[in-house]
């Protein structure tokens, strides 16, 4: 009883304590809720629609599309400029079919699974002609051999098909790619219809087909007097704000940005080669050629050289080697070795070893079985039964069956395989290709069993050679950029602040260059790549007058970089009064009061003589005019839809009275109108219409969607 009096005594204490521990508590998970959300966004590439992307989901597309890619080029690998190309394709790919989904699911438009059987009974559509499953015969996709293969894949996967481990991985290789193009044919498919039910929506009339006939096709010859604005002085007429501010309102569409973008100033230092790091390479070179000359095995001569062309032991035609190499081909003998020499097309010195020239088809025609066993020995025992038993006679197709494989026939093109890395098994595959005689057989001895080959056919002869190329890169050294790096840190630690560094930049041979309105959807600085750090710097770190880091990036490692932030220009409207804005508002303004000024000096002008009299007057004579092909005038540097629109609705003898253009102000005489010979045709021109129509709907619709969609890109984070 005591305790709990003590209880009932120190109740208002107690309340607090309670109160402030589940306070506490509180407060934690919702700090700790606010640090997950914030961890999360960081992780997000983008938004469409209110829907995030992840980084992960974009990764795992971009995997997929770059496997496809290399599946369908026949490569191992993509270069940097290549991913760069699919990461934006991925995500403009995403971007525009979330809108595209989002609009045709409030349309009620769905692709059916009947719709996806019809288009594959038919087999035309182009994405289905890039997969492997095309009859070479009739040129059009093969249904039945997608569904065989199918069949086929889903008998590998649950067990019921033994097949060569090389085969697992085809077969996964061509369901992948299949899965792949299903699912975009689909994509594809509701596009259309949404695109169609946009086109349906244009139509054209006989008035308006007419018009446009007319205004193609009804040409106008005009005796010209050209006032440029030019011919007035900038002192001659005054520009208020006020002034600035009416034609901001006048034009301020064309001041609306979708994405923010920031103005830069920076360093950019390309770190090239030294005298020293030059003479280096020349006398390694000369080693190389003198050890290349006299080497039996020319492979090892390559690989330790460090060329960037790999040797591989096959017979290749000149399409497989750099342009440099090629013209040298035809005037080497076999046997000839070609001296050191520098390329400045790609920067490199150069060895050619022509080891072989030979005779070889570009075309092969072949079937094979692929020999495998418990150990190698016994599956060259296997290969060595299997080549004797089709010397004696056996059928290709009956042994095949045998092994569970089947006796389809392939054709191999030399581009196929040049432009690959070929491995020691490939050259061997290859080397077997080409030697091989029609209807003759070919025992391969590869690492992991043999191929048995039989060539059917061989087409297009040409020369192919089995070259040696050493081909290096002229590079600077280790010490020759920590030179230049060295350097430019001392330049940063005297000039910290973007004016000095102006100040005293050309002084140490350095430039400022500047760059307006960078996005963060660009992949570079100027002409500088590989700057994902200093982007995330720009765009989410730095504020006005920012300098940054110095930093080390480039595509090849090779560029300096520091950069300072000068302007922000937000998402929206830019303000009149932003500099690039008010530049061009203010030229607007002073052709607005020049001709204004020009005018009010013609009001007297009543014919052509006149007007030439007028100060400043330039004459020109021009022909072929059409409402459609507005006339360049040379007089003002100017395209001038006014005078075309005018002569449209003038008579012949007429005079046009003063005209205000883009580039001064014109007067005119028509002394001529005539219609082309072109034929009217009324269901064509209405189309053609309707097309154009179209084509300006899908231009302003497309922005309309992204900036609907609020669309986020921060790609540029990863």
């Amino acid at each position: 009883m005591a305790a709990l009096q003590k209880i009932r005594n120190k109740g208002a204490l107690l309340m607090i304590v309670v109160g402030l521990a589940l306070f506490a508590f509180i407060a934690e998970e919702f700090f700790r809720s606010i640090e997950t959300t914030s961890n999360d966004s960081k992780m997000q590439v983008g938004e469409v629609l209110g829907e995030d992307l992840s980084a992960q989901e974009f990764q795992a597309m971009v995997d997929e599309a770059a496997e496809i890619a290399k599946l369908q080029r026949g490569v191992n690998s993509l270069t940097d400029d290549e991913m760069t190309q699919i990461k934006d394709q991925v995500w403009n790919d995403f971007v525009s079919y979330k809108l595209i989904e989002d609009e045709a699911h409030k349309a009620g438009l769905t692709v059916t699974d009947a719709e996806v059987q019809d288009v594959l009974r038919k087999g035309t559509n182009p994405m289905l002609l890039q997969t492997p499953f095309v009859n070479q015969q009739t040129g059009r996709f093969d249904v039945k051999g997608l569904q065989d293969f199918l069949k086929q894949y889903e008998e590998l996967r649950t067990g019921g098909r033994q097949v060569p481990a090389e085969y697992v991985e085809q077969y996964t290789m061509l369901y992948h790619l299949w899965q792949y193009t299903e699912k975009n044919l689909r994509k594809q498919l509701l596009s259309s219809k949404f695109q169609s039910l946009m086109a349906n929506s244009f139509v054209s009339n006989p008035i308006a087909a007419k018009m446009a006939f007319n205004d193609r096709n009804q040409e106008s010859e005009l005796a010209l007097v050209a006032v440029p604005y030019t011919s007035v002085t900038d002192k001659e007429v005054t520009v208020t704000d006020d002034d600035l501010k009416a034609k901001y309102n006048e034009k301020k569409e064309m001041f609306r940005q979708d994405i923010e973008s920031r103005d830069v100033k920076y360093i950019d230092v390309t770190v090239t080669a030294s005298e020293k790091d030059r003479n280096d390479l020349t006398a390694k070179m000369n080693e190389t050629y003198a050890r290349l000359q006299t080497a039996e095995n020319p492979a090892s001569v390559v690989n330790t050289s460090k060329s960037v062309v790999p040797y591989a032991d096959v017979p290749l035609s000149v399409n497989a080697f750099p342009s440099d190499i090629r013209v040298q081909l035809d005037s080497m003998s076999a046997g000839s070795t070609k001296a050191p020499y520098y390329y400045a097309g790609d920067n490199t010195m150069n060895i050619i070893k022509v080891l072989d020239k030979t005779q070889a088809p570009d075309s092969i025609l072949y079937r094979m079985i692929q020999v495998t066993g418990k150990s190698l020995d016994e599956a060259h025992t296997r290969a060595d039964s299997i080549y004797k038993a089709l010397e004696g006679g056996a059928r290709f197709a009956d042994i095949a069956k045998i092994y569970g494989q089947t006796s389809d026939s392939t054709w191999m093109t030399s581009r196929q395989y040049e432009g690959t890395v070929i491995d020691v098994d490939g050259a061997k595959y290859l080397k077997a290709l080409n030697t091989t005689a029609v209807n003759g057989l070919a025992n391969v001895a590869l690492t992991q069993g043999n191929l048995i080959i039989q060539v059917l056919d061989r087409k297009a002869m040409t020369t192919k050679y089995n070259v040696a190329v050493i081909k290096c890169p002229v590079q600077f050294s280790t010490s020759t950029y920590q030179s230049a790096l060295n350097k430019l840190n001392v330049f940063l630690g005297k000039n910290k602040t973007l004016a000095d560094i102006e100040k005293n930049a050309a002084r140490e041979g350095y430039t400022v260059l500047e760059q307006k309105n960078l996005t963060s959807t660009e992949h570079s600085i100027g002409r500088v790549g590989g700057v994902k750090d200093a982007m995330k710097w720009v765009f989410d770190e730095a504020e006005v007058g920012d300098l940054s880091q110095l930093y080390e990036c480039g595509s090849d490692n090779d560029h300096l970089l520091v950069v300072a932030v000068t302007g922000v220009h937000e998402k929206g409207y830019r303000p009149w009064n932003d500099a690039e804005v008010k530049d061009y508002l203010k030229q607007l303004v002073i052709n607005d009061k020049k001709a204004e000024l020009i005018m009010n000096r013609a009001k007297a002008v009543k014919n052509l003589a006149q007007a030439k009299a007028q100060k400043g007057a330039v004459e020109e004579n021009l022909a072929d005019v059409t409402f459609n092909n507005p006339p360049f005038i040379s007089a003002s540097g100017a395209v001038e839809p006014a005078i075309s629109g005018r002569a449209a609705a003038m008579k012949k003898g007429q005079f046009s009275g003063a005209i205000k253009g883009n580039g001064g102000v014109y007067f005119f005489q028509l002394n001529g109108q005539k219609a082309t010979n072109e034929k009217y045709d009324q269901a064509a021109e209405e189309s053609n219409q309707a097309q154009m129509n179209l084509r300006i709907m899908a231009n302003q619709l497309s922005g309309d969607l992204v900036r609907e969609g609020k669309v986020i890109d921060h790609r540029y984070r990863f």
